[in-house]
């Protein structure tokens, strides 16, 4: 199966602006009964969605997701293999809207200067209650040096984890993008997902960029338990 393309067709634009999330076919919205959005997730096949494992700790809502799978080393005390796959009930079928994004196997997918977006239904700022379901974002990022990170976050950067953002802030994923993904453009000029929201200091504080997991570190492991 084709995946990372975004097939939009130049009549689906209302207003003279992209209907954002059709722009981005992958991401899911998950939702916890009577709360409504909680996290964000990508479909990666027409069975699998893949989020972050702490957006999964006191689970118990009813989800039309017949597995969730932690990853066994997820530590949550420093947010370490933050990564849980879901197998959804019911297949979903590929369109225009629905399109799977491709898993990078290795991190050379990512050439320098790599476009990278991430997106979902997250608050808008530090510390807002307001996670809508009608704001669905999009935000252009940098990758970060792991060394560089490594430093601003005080050895706390695992080789599970990425960084992207901007030094100076202002840009960055926030409370309910959680589990969304950090989307960039590889080979083939297809969209990989390179990272999942993670966590952060805050959201778009300057020098302290958003941390994603890192897909290509855990691709064996996505891989194994999704066949």
């Amino acid at each position: 199966v084709a995946c990372g393309r975004r097939q939009l067709k130049k009549t689906r634009i209302v207003g003279g602006e992209d209907t954002r999330s059709e722009k981005w076919p992958w991401q899911a919205s998950l939702h916890m009964g009577a709360q409504g959005h909680v996290c964000g997730a990508s479909v990666i096949s027409s069975r699998w969605l893949i989020s972050a494992a702490h957006c999964f700790l006191d689970s118990g809502s009813v989800r039309s997701i017949t597995r969730i799978i932690v990853h066994p080393q997820y530590d949550q005390s420093i947010s370490d293999y933050d990564i849980a796959l879901l197998e959804m009930e019911t297949p979903v079928l590929f369109s225009e809207l629905v399109q799977p994004i491709c898993l990078p196997s290795t991190s050379r997918v990512f050439l320098y200067g790599t476009v990278c977006y991430v997106t979902g239904w997250g608050a808008i700022k530090e510390n807002s209650m307001f996670i809508s379901w009608i704001y669905f974002l999009q935000v252009w990022l940098r990758m970060i040096n792991q060394s560089v990170c490594s430093k601003l976050y005080d050895d706390l950067i695992t080789s599970r984890m990425l960084c992207a953002g901007n030094l100076n802030g202002g840009v960055d994923a926030c409370q309910g993008d959680s589990g969304g993904p950090l989307a960039c453009t590889g080979k083939g000029n297809r969209w990989y997902l390179a990272g999942i929201v993670s966590w952060g200091e805050g959201c778009a504080r300057r020098h302290r960029p958003g941390v994603y997991t890192k897909v290509t570190a855990l691709y064996d492991w996505i891989r194994q338990n999704t066949n």
